[in-house]
């Protein structure tokens, strides 16, 4: 893959203005249908990074033309469904835990749906007509053959849907990927009825492991045109006109061999650490941790606000 590369301006507020954080690691080389894949193995790579001297985003800059990215995560292989499902599940404590302040559960939307393990949870908790949107070919095919009908492969576009007719729309770790996600977000918001909800979880940039580990952390990949925290992530919101409900952490559930996977040790060490937790049965032990990400709550406002 060529990584041909076009410079922005700040993807949150407009500013040309920036300051340069961290320079690009990127070896075009290792460059597979794994690179724009989710759930991958850290590569520890990444486009340059600035902070905007407006509004503070940590963003990419330049980045990769939109064309070059859509046929990326076409192409983009599926890495698996186990922790796909645990995913899931996290997600829809999340999502239950706010059912509540919803007039209706007729209609949802999920982006960036994947194998389609949280549209298989929408319909669980009784929504009737559940859609999911996810560009890669390989993680539609990994679906079950029940809920693949209900995914669309194909990047978001509003115009697929009709305006005011969505009750919820959850988009879980996509916002970092997308090179504009302020239209993604007012799109999102005039798809949804009035008093719907959208539910977004983003990687935290100034969580503890994030701020520990810098750019060894693996919320610093060539995926990732920006890093929210939750004043950004709030900005973002809130001037595509959204109310803010909830801020919170996340607390993810994935088998120990994900974390390992994840964990940022010496690369002599983790294949070995990994190979010894499945040899032993540990590695599919469940372990729970705040690994760093942020959960947002918001609500278009309902026509008496």
């Amino acid at each position: 893959m060529k990584l041909e590369l076009v410079p922005r301006l700040c993807p949150l507020c407009g500013s040309a203005e920036s300051r340069l954080r961290t320079k690009a690691r990127i070896d075009e080389s290792r460059l597979t249908v794994s690179a724009f894949a989710s759930r991958k193995l850290p590569e520890f790579m990444h486009l340059a990074m600035v902070e905007c001297a407006s509004c503070r985003l940590l963003y990419a800059n330049p980045v990769p033309r939109p064309e070059t990215l859509a046929q990326a995560y076409r192409e983009a292989a599926f890495v698996s469904r186990p922790e796909s499902r645990c995913a899931a599940l996290t997600y829809r404590k999340l999502t239950e835990a706010r059912l509540n302040l919803l007039p209706a559960r007729e209609s949802a939307l999920d982006i960036g749906a994947g194998d389609g393990a949280f549209v298989e949870q929408l319909l669980d908790l009784g929504f009737a007509q559940v859609v999911g949107v996810e560009p890669s070919l390989a993680s539609i095919a990994a679906a079950p053959p029940a809920i693949r009908g209900l995914l669309r492969n194909a990047l978001f576009e509003a115009s697929a849907f009709r305006p005011n007719s969505l009750d919820l729309i959850s988009c879980f770790q996509v916002l970092e990927h997308l090179p504009e996600p302020a239209k993604t977000v007012r799109e999102a918001y005039s798809l949804l009825k009035p008093g719907g909800l959208l539910i977004i979880v983003a990687h935290d940039l100034r969580a503890l492991s994030a701020r520990l580990l810098g750019t060894r952390s693996p919320i610093y990949d060539i995926e990732h045109l920006q890093l929210f925290d939750r004043r950004t992530g709030s900005m973002l919101l809130q001037k595509a006109g959204f109310e803010i409900v909830a801020i919170e952490a996340v607390r993810n559930c994935y088998p120990l061999d994900y974390w390992l996977r994840l964990a940022p040790l010496p690369a002599a060490v983790k294949p070995l650490a990994g190979a010894a937790a499945r040899r032993t049965g540990a590695g599919d032990l469940r372990i729970t941790l705040s690994a760093g990400n942020l959960a947002f709550t918001a609500r278009k406002p309902t026509a008496s606000a």
